[in-house]
């Protein structure tokens, strides 16, 4: 096991990766626990859980919402939940995103850890401290920014993911190693099959790089005022897309890069030979580099995304494999550049 700590002004995170799920019940402080789960876990995992009540959310996006919120504060009202009571998320990014919210403003707040078990959560959606959820149809819209005191990442549960969901986490990863790890980028490139196939020493490496770029990150800029957003990479385009397409994370986020890097290449930013290899590594996991969705709908989309102040928007652009970079673009030309791609 190797841990990771993020120091932020909203709390100190330790990060447990290799850690195992049977050994969770040693990560919780004495007192109360009350998990958090979705029924897929809870059918894997939920015997495994210690003493405490639970909750059992609807799987996926779906339950990202303030409705689901509203049934983890009636589960902690009921069970008499007062602040020694630690909240454990066990699940994926949406159950770490709505459990963290609902934790982080009951009785103004509750201590709690997350243990994700999908491999988008342990690269990404796990660590970092926002929570929230989605609101009307806007992506992560109402949330706060509050660092769980752990997270436990442990490989083996991944081996219970669908193709689908590894190829999911695996978007993110590159988005990672995209905007800060070249050597990263190059060790996915050379063996995309290792990825897809999860072989433990490739994935137990990605993800502790995947993990120690990210929390550089947050320790910089917990709330997204200045280094932090260069995390977006492939997100504006992304989260229009889940919106307007319907598409899981993970897909939108990949088609996202791709777009980024293409306006990337556009702007005079970064080197055509780069935007395709992203767009190479991205269809060699299995994961869209382009999708069709009408203009109308994307662009409504990106207009109601949170990153945008006025008539702009901060974007991230790449330079190279691993250098970001961060400016305001008019929305006037990011919807010229979504006409050209639809």
């Amino acid at each position: 096991m190797t841990t990771i700590e993020v120091r932020a002004p909203s709390g100190v995170c330790r990060v447990h990766v290799g850690e195992s799920l049977g050994r969770l019940g040693r990560h919780i402080p004495a007192g109360r626990a009350f998990y958090v789960t979705d029924a897929n876990v809870f059918r894997f995992y939920g015997p495994s859980f210690g003493p405490g009540e639970t909750i059992v959310l609807t799987p996926g996006e779906a339950s990202k919402t303030l409705a689901a919120v509203e049934q983890i504060y009636d589960g902690l009202f009921d069970a008499g939940a007062d602040r020694s009571t630690f909240v454990v998320a066990v699940g994926g990014g949406v159950v770490c995103d709505v459990a963290g919210f609902a934790a982080s403003t009951y009785l103004r707040g509750l201590p709690f850890g997350f243990a994700p078990t999908t491999l988008l959560a342990q690269v990404d959606a796990g660590i970092g401290g926002k929570n929230g959820v989605d609101f009307r149809g806007c992506k992560n819209l109402v949330g706060v920014f509050q660092q769980p005191r752990f997270v436990l990442c442990d490989p083996a549960v991944l081996r219970t993911l669908p193709a689908r969901e590894t190829a999911n986490g695996l978007a993110e990863m590159v988005k990672t190693a995209a905007i800060g790890s070249p050597a990263l980028f190059d060790e996915i490139e050379r063996a995309p099959e290792k990825a897809l196939g999860l072989e433990p020493d490739f994935i137990g490496r990605a993800v502790l790089e995947s993990l120690r770029i990210k929390a550089a990150v947050v320790e910089a800029d917990e709330r997204d005022a200045g280094a932090r957003r260069v995390l977006n990479f492939g997100h504006t385009f992304g989260h229009a897309l889940e919106a307007a397409a319907g598409l899981d994370h993970g897909q939108a986020v990949a088609a996202g890069l791709v777009f980024a890097a293409g306006l990337s290449v556009r702007k005079g930013f970064l080197a055509a030979r780069d935007r395709d290899r992203i767009a190479a590594l991205v269809g060699r996991l299995g994961l869209p580099v382009a999708v069709g969705a009408p203009a109308a709908a994307l662009i409504e989309a990106v207009r109601k995304d949170k990153k945008r102040a006025g008539e702009a928007i901060h974007f991230v652009f790449l330079e190279a494999i691993g250098r970001p970079l961060v400016r305001e673009v008019p929305m006037a030309e990011l919807e010229s550049a979504i006409h050209d791609l639809c």
